[in-house]
């Protein structure tokens, strides 16, 4: 019975091998593209454009986006980068570690290329997952201060806004000090 159960499982587990390969792969090119999509909002940012949050929120004028309107649409901005930067290495060692059971078989049969094939394959996948992983925590990392910057560039926009007509208001209430004649 526990042949039959570790045998069962270690069938199961090597069909994972090429949709795990392939994730990765996928993976690997969206980290690439994220990053020029980082590229390209990086330079409109110095042109002074570039700002999601900023675009939105002028859009929906006259009122304007709530707070919570703006945390969700940060939210989704940065959902692809986040959860590949934290997905990607958890596929780089799934995809190391099916390998590593035919390439031990092939050890304790002595069969060095099996070994050296599995291994290779078991390597170069968890080198690939790595790399998509640190450039798409990368971008999510800087991403996330930008919005963070938007919501309160948008934030102190409303507080200096509503706090104008109130100051206008409190100076016209206050009488202006009397300078008298002579005083020094």
């Amino acid at each position: 019975m526990s042949q039959t159960l570790e045998q069962a499982m270690y069938s199961v587990s090597q069909l994972f091998l090429l949709p795990t390969l392939l994730l990765i792969s996928l993976l690997f090119l969206y980290a690439f593209w994220v990053l020029g999509e980082f590229a390209t909002l990086a330079f409109r940012r110095r042109l002074g454009a570039g700002r999601p949050l900023l675009a939105a929120h002028r859009a929906a004028a006259p009122r304007g986006l709530s707070e919570d309107e703006l945390d969700l649409r940060a939210h989704k901005l940065m959902e692809g980068p986040r959860i590949a930067s934290r997905v990607t290495p958890l596929l780089g060692l799934v995809a190391t570690m099916i390998p590593m059971g035919p390439a031990l078989k092939g050890l304790s049969d002595g069969n060095l290329a099996q070994v050296s094939s599995h291994l290779a394959v078991a390597f170069s996948a968890v080198i690939l997952a790595l790399i998509a992983a640190a450039i798409t925590f990368w971008v999510a990392n800087v991403r996330r201060r930008w919005l963070a910057e938007e919501m309160l560039e948008i934030a102190r926009g409303h507080a200096q806004g509503a706090a104008a007509p109130q100051a206008e208001a409190a100076n016209e209430a206050i009488p202006a000090p009397r300078v008298q004649a002579g005083a020094a």
